[in-house]
């Protein structure tokens, strides 16, 4: 599909059919097809089974465990395993010092060089392995590193980690990890993100309010045998439970129900068992009861390992498989799909409207040069003046065009001016130095409504000049396409009502986890400071698209409005060049129109192939064009 838009675009530019506009249109296109992810984040307590669950369905063809899953607390640092075709296979490690320094962990991810790059030879199942290690590895600090890093407390002991022989904290070595290796759920744009055990998931803000809720879903692993724990049901509720109006689905595992297989029970019993514990759960959690699973993953990558087929069937595993490569890949899918449709669309009206200005162009030409058969000096003489009188009022409408951008350049201004860097500092300063003071953030909640309710007046701002920009443009596209007959058509607004529910979201993500048990970590400085700069970075985030949206609008209607103000600049030209040629030799009205006719040809052609290249790509599978077959979806 990338390579279809390419060629789509190289050929528009080519054949002069693609403005600046449209360009950055058909590189987003190409970008979206490449980066669109379906994010899948799998949170669980310690020793709940994500690590296992991974390795079943993505690693099985090696013959053993590639993700470390042992007794105990494995995964110590959030672990992402995706695929970037630009990237060798690897490892990187953002180490955990890393929190010690003011940038976010999303301008962390822009700074390559501060992650340590391990290759990975994914042919080799002991490299591999080895080289997955270390997501488990550990520092020993002394308890001042460790406070300074977020992991150690004394006023409030049982959250801190455990002590090593010599006194000394035992904290993770890595801060997050991003594996880039081939598979092909993720060749299809699946981003797996194992998180460490909820217990250590408070120490960094970035992964709770960030990552986890803009994921499209997300796993909560639990124990068959143990049900909703009363620490499972606080985390759920505190990080997990579903935003109403979210950007994603919650699914619930009950894992292990390999711990009631019991030779004693018959198998119906057991099946029952399963059951009640699985509808007992989706009532604690209120999830519909079809998005609650129960499985064993041990058993599962135990069955892949052997190709026991039957104990494959009684792990369950595969009906988890079919959600996740099935389902979340499929809405995906369409969503995809209806956002290239939509830009390819964009892209050939665009071509086609000016195809058409070219055919009407050459049309009154043709008309022009024929009604000059058998014309003395003096008619071509006064036809020349009339083109002369006719540029002269395009230059004067041209005039009045460039007067009205000045008024849209400086309304564009008050945008970017709106929707900048220091906007944001400016509305969220209140909350974010509530965030920063030490002790208890009482009025917190107060802050955030006040904050996100002042970010809310500045999109709803930017919302009316939009609006002026709209009319504004409407009123010269309509003037120029009844008194010049361009084809010009105002492309259709940003909606930006969008972002600001995607404020909402954040803001209720937030507040979700300002839950009485946070609150203590709320007061630790060192934690409301990277709180405070997790949420700075997801609203810039936010407004860095609503701004890039608002761009590529306004782009796209000045570089429509310049492609055409250069055609009939051209055709003034050609129009001048030949009555010159008719004045100066007598046959060179036969030859302009042979040429005019030819011409006229050549954009039937390039229609045509217009047509062709566009149908081409509305018919191509996105999934397929992303290099994996169709019976690669099911693992």
């Amino acid at each position: 599909m990338s390579l279809r838009l390419k060629v789509l675009a190289d050929w528009l530019q080519e054949n002069e059919l693609l403005n600046a506009g449209a360009e950055e249109r058909a590189q987003r296109l190409i970008e979206q097809v490449r980066a669109d992810k379906v994010m899948v984040a799998f949170v669980a307590e310690f020793s709940r089974g994500k690590s296992e669950l991974i390795n079943a369905v993505f690693f099985p063809g090696y013959g053993r465990r590639i993700m470390p899953a042992s007794a105990g607390r494995t995964t110590m640092c959030p672990t992402e395993l995706g695929y970037d075709p630009d990237l060798p296979a690897c490892l990187r490690l953002l180490p955990i010092e890393t929190r010690l320094h003011s940038p976010s962990l999303l301008e962390w991810r822009q700074r390559p060089e501060k992650w340590v790059h391990l290759d990975l030879a994914m042919n080799n199942p002991e490299q591999l392995a080895s080289a997955m290690k270390k997501v488990s590895e550990t520092l020993a600090v002394t308890k001042e590193e460790a406070g300074a890093l977020g992991f150690w407390h004394d006023d409030h002991p049982e959250d801190n980690p455990p002590l090593n022989a010599d006194g000394r904290v035992v904290v993770p070595r890595w801060r997050h990890a991003l594996v880039n290796m081939v598979h092909p759920l993720l060749k299809q744009g699946l981003v797996v993100l194992d998180t460490p055990g909820l217990n250590a998931i408070g120490t960094e803000p970035e992964l709770t309010v960030n990552l986890i809720p803009q994921a499209q879903a997300v796993v909560f692993m639990l124990g068959t045998d143990t049900g909703v724990t009363k620490s499972d049901l606080t985390i759920w509720r505190e990080h997990l439970a579903p935003v109403e109006e979210g950007p994603g689905v919650r699914l619930a595992v009950l894992n292990k129900i390999d711990t009631l297989w019991d030779d004693l029970s018959p198998p119906e019993e057991i099946d029952e068992q399963i059951e009640r514990q699985r509808l007992q759960a989706a009532q604690i959690l209120s999830l519909p009861p079809q998005r609650v699973l129960a499985l064993s993953a041990q058993k599962g990558l135990l069955a892949k390992v052997r190709g026991d087929t039957a104990l494959l069937a009684q792990s369950r595993l595969p009906s988890f498989e079919q959600v996740l490569g099935g389902d979340l890949l499929a809405a995906r899918q369409h969503l995809l799909e209806g956002a290239i449709l939509s830009g390819v669309n964009e892209l050939q009206s665009q071509a086609q409207r000016l195809l058409g200005v070219r055919r009407r162009e050459l049309f009154e030409q043709m008309q022009e040069l024929r009604s000059l058969h058998g014309k003395n000096q003096s008619v071509i003489r006064q036809m020349r003046a009339r083109v002369e009188h006719e540029i002269a009022e395009f230059d004067r409408g041209a005039s009045n065009v460039l007067a009205a951008r000045s008024v849209h350049t400086k309304l564009l201004r008050d945008v970017f001016r709106l929707l900048g860097n220091a906007s944001i500092k400016k509305e969220l300063a209140p909350l974010t130095a509530m965030l920063r003071q030490p002790g208890v953030k009482f009025g917190v909640r107060k802050a955030y409504a006040e904050g996100f309710g002042n970010l809310r007046g500045v999109i709803g701002h930017v919302r009316l000049i939009e609006t002026e920009i709209e009319s504004m443009l409407t009123r010269i596209f309509g003037e120029l396409n009844a008194e010049h007959g361009f084809e010009l058509e105002l492309p259709p607004v940003p909606d930006l009502v969008r972002f600001e529910d995607d404020l909402s979201v954040v803001e209720r993500s937030h507040l979700q986890y300002l839950g009485l048990g946070n609150m203590f970590r709320l007061s630790r400085p060192d934690f409301a400071e990277r709180l405070a700069r997790a949420l700075l970075a997801r609203v810039r985030s936010t407004f860095d698209a609503a701004l890039a949206e608002v761009e590529l609008w306004n782009r796209s209607s000045s570089a429509q409005l310049a492609t055409q103000l250069r055609e009939r600049r051209q055709a003034f030209d050609r129009r001048t060049e030949a009555i010159e040629r008719i004045q100066d030799a007598a046959g060179g009205l036969g030859d302009r129109l042979r040429e005019i006719e030819e011409r006229e040809i050549l954009l039937n052609t390039l229609d045509s192939h217009l047509d062709r290249l566009t149908r081409e790509l509305r018919q191509t599978h996105p999934l397929r064009a992303r290099g994996s077959s169709s019976e690669e979806v099911t693992v």
